[in-house]
């Protein structure tokens, strides 16, 4: 296997772009930029490489790395007010791959409409058709192997899916018992059934596919599809370890007054070392990290800057605001097992039945090949169309009559439109339900030798807004991270919830008088050669789970960032 760099091969060189961050959409962007061999580029990772980890590569094990700071960030949030002061932790990748090396596998693309709306905002190239080109250009889409299809049938549709691309997308083995429960369950409600739901319609109940290479029944991730078979590539430079804390600033500015960035500082075994950039730097840290390193370099609200004592470079109040994260609720059921085998990962709770999985794993057999496959999008009106239209009804009237007050700027207005034009039609996903086939999220623990079905239920459009902003001067600090749960009287579950761990919008791509952070190019407003390139550019939530969103991020990216070589 090729090594990774070494400090020493770093120390005292210069680089064309430094990406900070190696991640979903950071070692997809790199991997592509290096596709030229007269360009240089370094990626600063903050974690550790986890390659041939069982931990990460084998599925089935959802959550395991979770807390565990060799793999996870474990970022705190403040108390939320609006929840009757309940604290979250948001598990984020950290290491080779980021949160694509410990994600649960839903390989889930959005609605067109979503992506089109990133272009109402003032953002011109960045709709369905581009976001469509670009992941096709990122997956090899595997059908069902024999032993999944003669147990449950499988549709698909051949040109919404790509055939070149670096990661492995198939079927996995699934609960197939649950999911032809579930389906035709949802159908005889009344629920329309998607035979394909990778070519921009999602509104109905379908069978997903997930980030599983079916010839090893491993996680296909950015580290191991990206980086791995390039890795040898002599202007593909990769530091682990390395611990990005700010943005190095030229003391010169360009004819337009715009800032230049030199480089970066990076702490590497607790000494601050300097990485110099020729021509960018490219902040690729996710949707919590990029923001707190654009404030430790100076770029962002000018008090929070002044709380946290760094020198303010270029005001941007933009910078941690617009941050939306979509939760979830969840309920248990027990299944009947008289009426059918149920092959759930409850399964695993036996330690013997467990290791012995884990075995048959390594000859390609076994229920650690399991996946989540079974999802609805859903109107609200799916529930209660009654109801849901005087729910609807009264948060338009809330929000017009905010909008008079002056309470809502007119930035957020836009995106409320666009929001209030989703929840009205019923054409359009407003909500999510996730089958997981087993015990999932109680305090309590399962009885012994019972089988369940848990369905979690997650809010795809939020319309409360939180922010993220460092707190200190100090790079290894968490950020303060407030999503602001509940703020906007409109949802109603206030305890038992969690984070669906797809946090955006706190470097919304947006015009910089709406609040913007990067422009279309990404690049952020005031400076000449920084950008932002990861899931925190997404200035309007979207209903999908967020991996094949950063793989077209760090896609897009790189042909804009050739584009101007």
């Amino acid at each position: 296997m090729p090594l990774l760099n070494t400090a020493d091969e770093i120390l005292n060189k210069s680089f064309d772009y430094i990406v900070v961050g190696a991640g979903t959409a950071g070692l997809t962007l790199a991997s592509r930029l290096t596709e030229d061999e007269k360009l240089n580029v370094l990626v600063l990772e903050a974690g550790e490489s986890h390659y041939d980890d069982p931990n990460v590569d084998i599925p089935a094990q959802f959550g395991a790395t979770f807390m565990n700071p060799k793999y996870d960030w474990g970022f705190p949030t403040v108390k939320q007010k609006y929840c009757n002061d309940a604290e979250h932790f948001w598990p984020r990748g950290k290491g080779l791959g980021g949160s694509s090396a410990m994600n649960f596998f839903c390989w889930i693309k959005p609605p067109a409409e979503d992506i089109d709306a990133f272009e109402k905002l003032g953002n011109p190239g960045w709709n369905w058709k581009d976001f469509e080109k670009y992941s096709l250009k990122s997956e090899t889409f595997h059908p069902a192997v024999k032993e999944v299809a003669d147990a449950y049938p499988h549709t698909y549709v051949e040109k919404f899916r790509g055939t070149n691309g670096p990661i492995n997308v198939s079927v996995p083995i699934h609960a197939h018992t649950i999911d032809k429960i579930v389906q035709e369950t949802l159908v005889n409600r009344g629920i329309k059934k998607i035979d394909d739901p990778y070519g921009g319609n999602i509104t109905g109940t379908w069978i997903a596919s997930n980030n599983i290479d079916p010839k090893t029944w491993k996680r296909s991730y950015s580290a191991n599809a990206y980086l791995r078979p390039h890795q040898d590539r002599p202007n593909f430079y990769v530091l682990p370890n390395a611990y990005v804390a700010k943005v190095l600033w030229s003391t010169e500015k360009d004819a337009d007054g715009n800032l230049i960035a030199s480089g970066v500082e990076y702490i590497f075994e607790d000494k601050k070392q300097t990485a110099l950039a020729l021509k960018e730097v490219i902040l690729s840290a996710g949707a919590i990290k990029s923001p707190q390193i654009l404030e430790l370099s100076g770029v962002g609200r000018a008090d929070i800057l002044s709380q946290i004592n760094v020198e303010p470079k270029l005001l941007l109040p933009g910078v941690g605001e617009n941050v939306q994260e979509h939760h979830f609720a969840w309920l248990v059921y027990e299944l009947d097992t008289t009426q059918a085998d149920h092959q759930t990962l409850d399964l695993f709770f036996d330690p013997e039945y467990a290791k012995e999985s884990l075995r048959l794993h390594s000859e390609g057999k076994g229920l650690h090949r399991t996946g989540l496959t079974s999802f609805a999008f859903l109107p609200l009106t799916a529930r209660d169309p009654v109801g849901t239209a005087k729910l609807i009804e009264n948060l338009e009237k809330d929000i017009k009559e905010r909008i008079d007050r002056g309470e809502i700027p007119p930035a957020l207005a836009k995106q409320y439109e666009i929001q209030l034009a989703t929840l009205k039609d019923d054409g359009l996903p407003d909500m999510e339900l996730i089958i997981f086939p087993g015990y999932f999220m109680p305090k309590e623990a399962p009885a012994p030798g019972k089988r369940f079905v848990s369905m979690l239920i997650a809010l795809n459009h939020p319309i409360s807004r939180g922010t993220i902003h460092a707190k200190s001067d100090n790079p290894l600090d968490h950020p303060e991270i407030n999503p602001n749960y509940f703020k906007e009287n409109f949802e109603y579950i206030k305890t038992g919830h969690i984070t669906t761990f797809h946090t955006v919008g706190s470097c919304s791509m947006l015009p910089r008088e709406d609040g913007g952070v990067v422009d279309p190019q990404l690049k952020v407003y005031g400076t000449k050669n920084v950008r932002v390139a990861d899931i925190s550019i997404v200035p309007l939530h979207i209903a999908a789970h967020m991996q094949t969103t950063a793989y077209v991020i760090g896609e897009k990216a790189a042909d804009i960032i050739k584009s101007v070589n």
